[in-house]
């Protein structure tokens, strides 16, 4: 397999638009990287510029240590699975996955072992036979990721391989490659808007927005501790709460816009005190609300409940606070809420992450 690195790649169009902007990663062998981001963010135009599939404006790639800049896609040994399953009709399971190794010239015995090697892990040896129209959405992507497998690539890239599937097939999907991955040990950058897939597969996610790295981290710590207000927004469903406030005595305290003064949990009172007197976002999860005791740190807001949202094992709450902001608490199936009643909502600070006013970026603590 091959570490994957870019370094300062931008792709900018002939109008000036700048889809991908000095986006720099280190993708190490047999790691999972996820890119995720919204629409438009420039995640997919990133792994068109790894295949080769998109001409990079300024920059360099580089596959197990060599430059690919001026390598056609062929020649980068690296396998592609796209959102649309791209299998010929007329060709049975097998045939679609033996045939790019057939334009390769391989031989005939070498075709037949790495095809039913193939459909051994992904579960197709039954379904050989069968053309395209006999299966199931999910056993049309199990033979587009078989076609990319049996090339025994160096790198794998996934471009949104998801997206057509049910919600029911999508979780069964994500195993799947997950355990892909495992097996393999292979490279694989995978794009994706959707978070839980990001979350549940990746061993690292690189976060984008409109053409940049917003941060790149483990699954957990980009959740735990957000570098910045968009991935705060975008990481997490319900998203991060963020409320306004101010700092004072000298970075000890924090009040929250309509809410009570609390006491800065003592490890970010040092990287606070040069904001006292200024104001500052709180960022807390929704999964916070109410579990702070007489004993902990927590932040105090009053409003009242506008929407109440039961999910079965939890329940989303959602406040209109004092300066008309709004807050989501996860609680417990039988807390007793009811729209437009009034309500205290506590959270907890363990977790809480303080955020520049005017830059969106995490204070570090």
């Amino acid at each position: 397999m091959a570490e994957v690195v870019l370094e300062q790649v931008s792709k900018r169009y002939e109008t000036g638009v700048a889809a991908v902007e000095d986006v720099s990663l280190s993708i190490a062998d047999g790691e999972f990287l996820v890119l995720v981001g919204p629409s438009g963010c420039g995640k997919s135009t990133t792994l068109r510029m790894i295949a080769g599939l998109e001409e990079i404006t300024s920059g360099s790639i580089y596959i197990g240590g060599r430059r690919v800049n001026e390598v056609p896609p062929k020649d980068r040994d690296i396998a592609m699975v796209f959102q649309n399953y791209a299998l010929y009709p007329h060709m049975t399971v097998y045939e679609n996955m033996a045939f790019g190794l057939r334009l390769r010239g391989l031989r005939r015995g070498v075709i037949d072992e790495r095809v039913r090697e193939a459909a051994e892990i992904l579960g197709l040896s039954e379904l050989l036979t069968r053309v395209p129209k006999q299966l199931s959405g999910g056993q049309r992507q199990r033979v587009a990721v078989g076609r990319a497998i049996v090339r025994k690539p160096r790198v794998f890239l996934f471009d949104e391989p998801l997206s057509n599937l049910d919600a029911k097939m999508r979780v069964e999907m994500r195993g799947e490659i997950s355990r892909l991955h495992r097996r393999l040990g292979a490279t694989m950058v995978y794009v994706t808007h959707d978070q839980a897939e990001a979350m549940t597969m990746g061993d690292r996610i690189a976060v984008m927005n409109r053409g940049t790295v917003q941060q790149v981290d483990a699954p957990l710590a980009v959740y735990r501790r957000p570098a910045n207000l968009f991935v705060a927004g975008f990481i997490g469903m319900p998203p991060m709460n963020v409320l306004r406030g101010r700092v004072s005595d000298g970075g000890d305290r924090f009040a929250p816009t309509g809410g009570e003064a609390f006491a800065v949990p003592a490890r970010q009172r040092d990287a606070l005190a040069e904001f006292a007197g200024r104001e500052l976002l709180l960022g807390v999860r929704p999964e916070a609300a109410f579990e702070a005791d007489g004993a902990a740190a927590c932040a105090t807001v009053r409003g009242f409940v506008d929407v109440v949202e039961p999910m079965g094992a939890e329940t989303f709450v959602h406040v209109v606070v004092a300066d008309g902001g709004r807050v989501i608490a996860r609680v417990s199936p039988e807390a007793a809420v009811a729209p437009g009643t009034e309500t205290a909502v506590s959270f907890g600070l363990e977790r809480a992450v303080f955020y520049d006013a005017d830059t969106g970026r995490a204070v570090d603590a």
